[in-house]
């Protein structure tokens, strides 16, 4: 045997692709539908209750959650930690850009698991994934809430912004340092374009918000 095959094979290049790809595809990709699909709280109750109904009627939308969506958010998670674990942050000591966005994309994500967590276990365990604007309305009326979803929603936007900005670069999307900038500007857009949206859907539930209320026929 050759001393060459006795080294054992390092698949963590694998593992890190695939941790940046799920990050955009599915639950990137989910992130923004999700907002879409909630913003039509600003429109009204009704519509926001049409549109949350017909999501919470799709055939095997168990299973197809679970598949699509459960799966990799628990694979993008459990390795997110063990990079978040594993890594070693020196952005005080070399405060490069690079530095900053890594330190970001940690903190980030590790807010966004948590906010998501508590989601899904009190719209998807607790109400059986049958929300309605009202009951949302009424959740929101705790600022604690409301404040920790406001958190919450800005992780998520952020860490997309910036996970946008490492998979352009890691995959050779933006390999020029002008490419990479660009790359960075379209990140830091995603994040406040989803971070605005976040905000506006929260404020309509809490506040009974319609400003879309004259796009009704």
């Amino acid at each position: 045997m050759s001393a060459s095959s006795s080294v054992p094979t390092d698949h963590s290049f694998y593992w890190r692709k695939l941790h940046s790809l799920t990050g955009m595809v599915p639950i990137g990709a989910y992130l923004v539908v999700h907002l879409w699909e909630n913003s039509y709280a600003l429109v009204s109750p009704q519509k926001y209750n049409e549109i949350s109904g017909g999501m919470q009627t799709i055939p095997w939308r168990v299973p197809i959650e679970i598949a699509v969506l459960g799966l990799p958010l628990l694979y993008h998670s459990l390795y997110g930690l063990y990079v978040w674990w594993t890594g070693k942050s020196n952005v005080l000591r070399y405060p490069w850009v690079g530095n900053w966005m890594f330190t970001v994309q940690r903190w980030t994500g590790l807010l966004a698991l948590l906010f998501i967590g508590f989601h899904v276990w009190t719209t998807r365990i607790l109400e059986h994934g049958k929300t309605t604007f009202a009951s949302m309305n009424h959740q929101f009326e705790s600022t604690a809430y409301m404040v920790f979803y406001l958190v919450g929603v800005t992780a998520c936007a952020v860490h997309l912004g910036v996970g946008l900005w490492n998979f352009l670069c890691k995959w050779g999307l933006a390999v020029t340092v002008k490419a990479q900038r660009a790359a960075g500007y379209v990140g830091i857009l995603v994040a406040v374009t989803l971070t605005v949206m976040g905000i506006a859907v929260v404020a309509g539930l809490r506040f009974n918000w319609h400003p879309f209320s004259s796009y009704l026929p």
